[in-house]
């Protein structure tokens, strides 16, 4: 996001200048719970959610380290029991299965 003039817009004019006015043009509370800093974590947690490399996520947030957000974000992570059964799920789904014909089933009439 940039200024009319082209230069970026930093924190300190996109807070008091964009964001405040319009949480509160919304009738949300200008409070804490509804500061930019939770749109940055609401930002963070998406990518996350959808899968996006801790190393990549650093360099979107702007961390020097992928350590520090790993470490910042890590209770934010997907749990991995999800993850590893959405992976296999992928992998051995029932579209696999419909893609080897009926004979395939489940495996254990060739077993």
């Amino acid at each position: 996001m940039t200024l009319p003039d082209g230069t970026a817009l930093s924190r300190s004019k996109f807070n008091p200048g964009v964001w405040k006015p319009t949480i509160r043009a919304a009738g949300i509370p200008d409070d804490r719970r509804n500061g930019m800093h939770v749109l940055r974590h609401t930002y963070a947690s998406v990518l996350l959610d959808a899968g996006e490399s801790t190393k990549a996520l650093s360099a979107y947030l702007g961390h020097a380290d992928p350590g520090f957000t790993l470490r910042a974000y890590t209770h934010r992570l997907p749990s991995s029991e999800d993850r590893t059964r959405r992976a296999i799920d992928k992998a051995f789904g029932e579209g696999q299965a419909a893609d080897d014909g009926p004979e395939a089933g489940d495996g254990l009439e060739t077993a």
